[in-house]
């Protein structure tokens, strides 16, 4: 349940911090005719972004077990580059976020209402289609059957939506940059486990070999059912009986992509960034 909530936060807050930019520079240039154009274009944003989710969760029901397992372990292996790409682009561009979208807002502006639609839904659509096909196949990974994921995904976005109004008040302060960097790490090791469980699925629908070929098997000493085995696969979609195909692919996604990531990469001296926060309705 920790990991989806992670997830829901991370991605949920990304979404809030768009919108509560976008809404405080509008405010604060005197420019509130154009908040309805902005507030459809999140709302198209989103509705979108729900209906791909259900297309996701009832449209897989009606095909057959190897198909459902051949399209869940494909999307799986998907949205676990989708996050990758975007760790990483997060962790480049936070310091520099709220600008880029003062810029693109600008532009918009001068162009008309289309283009402020446009530009809300480009920059909210974006994260709430990985949102949703990254959470459909995390709570594949790690639901059985269990409500307990989905929960806690929604508990996270339901968290980051509250984070991004405190933001908009200007009640609360942030640093991005760290706060990207440390659940982008927690992330990748979390995609590291739909990675695996995704190759599992493929294993399944016959389409990667090497299902009976498992690496160990420790079901007795941490039973899937314990509470330790629950919270193992809560956070890590921890499995006690991988194959070997997805250890090995576990380890080689995890280790450098983490290493990667964690990484400073160096850079001539630059002003210390400073927190950011979306200025409060005047």
């Amino acid at each position: 349940m920790f990991g989806n909530y992670l997830i829901g936060l991370r991605e949920g807050l990304e979404a809030s911090l768009v919108v509560c930019i976008l809404v405080a520079y509008l405010v604060k240039t005197e420019r509130r005719d154009a908040l309805r154009p902005v507030w459809i274009g999140i709302g198209i944003a989103c509705a979108l972004s729900l209906t791909f989710g259900a297309v996701l969760e009832f449209g897989s029901q009606e095909l057959t077990f190897e198909a459902q397992e051949l399209l869940g372990g494909s999307l799986s292996i998907i949205s676990v580059g989708l996050v990758t790409w975007m760790v990483f682009w997060m962790k480049r561009t936070a310091r520099h976020l709220k600008a880029e979208l003062h810029g693109k807002l600008d532009t918009a502006l001068a162009m008309g209402t289309g283009a402020l639609v446009a530009t809300a839904f480009l920059a909210v659509g974006r994260e709430g289609l990985e949102t949703a096909l990254f959470v459909w196949t995390s709570v594949r990974a790690s639901g059985e059957g269990s409500s307990a994921p989905l929960i806690g995904v929604l508990l996270g976005i339901a968290t980051a939506v509250v984070l991004g109004w405190l933001f908009y008040r200007g009640a609360l302060k942030i640093n991005l940059a760290k706060f990207f960097k440390w659940t982008g790490a927690m992330l990748v090791v979390v995609a590291a486990g739909v990675l695996a469980y995704g190759v599992h699925d493929l294993q399944e629908a016959r389409f990667l070999g090497g299902l009976g070929n498992k690496a160990f098997d420790i079901a007795e000493t941490v039973p899937p059912d314990s509470w330790y085995g629950t919270l193992l696969k809560g956070v890590f979609n921890f499995q006690p009986d991988p194959t070997v195909l997805q250890l090995t692919v576990w380890t080689l996604y995890l280790v450098p992509v983490l290493v990667l990531f964690l990484v400073e990469r160096s850079r001539p001296a630059s002003p210390k960034p400073q927190p950011v926060d979306a200025a409060p309705a005047s």
